[in-house]
């Protein structure tokens, strides 16, 4: 009966402190939010591009941050590296194959904050067909009522992941085995 009593109570506590976490709609129809990347051009220059198709949304409370969560889906046809005809081969088989799939989708698993500002976000991302576990620091940018009378609240990070993981063998030299993902979302509260 004791243990009955205390999962009750563990249960109830959970739901309350979610119930204080807001839910926010990654602004994309604003474009407040982005999807980059950067790879090095055969150890020379540096390559940028983003995805300029996704969604997502997360939760978010500032007394509760830890309870925190995020999922994003990104269309990986949406590459854009500012080069139709490399983002014609980046769509192919020898990179994001995005016939057979369409999709790269982020949900945390974790997000731990250090302070108010700064996180470490863990969660399983999906990429070619490849399910991987990662990790990547997070920092708060800011949060406010905005002027159409909403409420936002932003924040940025990146990692880095390395093309072999994820099926992506395509030889682009020894500097350019890993590519830099950043995440920079802004999110309007529901």
């Amino acid at each position: 009966m004791k243990k009955t009593l205390l999962a009750l109570s563990m249960a109830a506590m959970t739901m309350a402190a979610n119930a204080n976490a807001a839910d926010y709609i990654i602004d994309t129809k604003g474009a407040h939010a982005f999807v980059n990347f950067k790879i090095k051009h055969l150890g020379y220059s540096w390559l940028h591009g983003r995805f300029n198709d996704f969604e997502g949304e997360f939760s978010y409370d500032a007394k509760n941050p830890n309870a925190s969560t995020i999922n994003v889906v990104i269309d990986t046809a949406s590459i854009d590296s500012n080069h139709a005809e490399r983002d014609k081969h980046l769509r192919g088989d020898d990179f994001l194959n995005v016939k057979a799939h369409p999709k790269a989708t982020f949900k945390s698993t974790s997000i731990a904050f250090s302070d108010d500002t700064n996180a470490k976000v863990k969660g399983s991302f999906t990429l070619n067909g490849v399910t991987k576990n990662i990790e990547f620091d997070v920092q708060k940018v800011g949060e406010g009522k905005d002027p159409w009378g909403g409420y936002r609240v932003g924040f940025e990070g990146e990692t880095q992941l390395k093309l072999a993981d994820y099926d992506i063998d395509y030889n682009l030299g020894p500097a350019s085995t890993h590519v830099t993902i950043g995440l920079h979302l802004e999110g309007i509260r529901k």
